[in-house]
């Protein structure tokens, strides 16, 4: 049986959605973890307390925006130095404006790439900088999408992103994999999350694109990403290394 005993995991976009069940997993599996989110500690703290009586673990949270390089990487410290090392990192936060293309400002674009790729490169890179120094190896994970390598109309800017995420993870994964870390996606499909609550809940689309893309008959939700998080994480997928693993309900097993 897989499990995380004895190891330390930093979770960002934390509190709540995908992030929060790859956190319940890490925890569930042995993990202390660090949720980081990002103005959103009322609920952070909650769901560590939550986390704490239901595992017995020690999980804690931090507010810091990883879109800025220098908030980021002083995250990433500090959780190491909360939880007295770091092995594992799901690198999760996102975003999701749904944008028609001509209409997607400046700001909208920047807040995108900001929070979608430059995060996973500024938290990425702190983390193997510690992993390495600390001569044990490690994991690291990346939410992309199967928008990495397809579109969809009013999420040009978001597909772009995760598209630069996935890419980013391949290469950390040719340098980083002679210090024993390994660096792989999780590619979710749709996911009913907070982030698109309102699409989700509209019958009319949902029900047809269902029907006409996902084989497993329903949308997805965020335990579903719960054994893709363990798996990755642990020791024995020491050898899977620059992967994808879509949790998508057969979607990108399609034409």
């Amino acid at each position: 049986m897989l499990h995380l005993h004895g190891t330390r995991g930093l979770v960002t976009g934390g509190s709540r959605g995908l992030g929060l069940a790859g956190a319940e997993m890490l925890a569930e599996a042995g993990c202390d973890v660090v949720l980081n989110h990002f103005e959103d500690s009322s609920r952070a703290q909650k769901e560590c307390d939550r986390l704490k009586a239901a595992t017995g673990r020690k999980i804690s949270h931090i507010d810091a925006d990883v879109g800025n390089s220098s908030t980021a990487r002083k995250m990433v410290q500090r959780a190491t130095d909360i939880l007295g090392g770091l092995d594992i990192v799901f690198s999760n936060a996102g975003i999701c404006l749904f944008t028609p293309f001509l209409e997607i400002d400046d700001k909208n674009w920047q807040r995108h790439m900001d929070t979608n790729l430059n995060a996973g490169f500024y938290v990425g890179q702190t983390a193997a900088k510690i992993m390495i120094d600390a001569g044990k190896g490690g994991r690291i994970l990346f939410t992309t999408s199967v928008s990495a390598s397809r579109s969809n109309a009013t999420q040009t800017h978001y597909s772009a992103t995760k598209g630069g995420l996935h890419v980013l993870a391949l290469g950390m994964a040719i340098e980083l994999g002679k210090y024993g870390i390994t660096v792989n996606c999780i590619a979710p499909g749709w996911m009913h999350t907070d982030i698109n609550d309102a699409q989700s809940r509209d019958e009319k689309t949902v029900k047809p694109w269902i029907q006409s893309h996902v084989s497993a008959g329903r949308l997805g939700k965020p335990n579903d990403l719960k054994g893709a998080v363990l798996f990755l994480s642990s020791k024995e997928a020491e050898y899977v290394n620059g992967a994808t693993l879509h949790v998508d309900g057969g979607w990108s097993a399609q034409l």
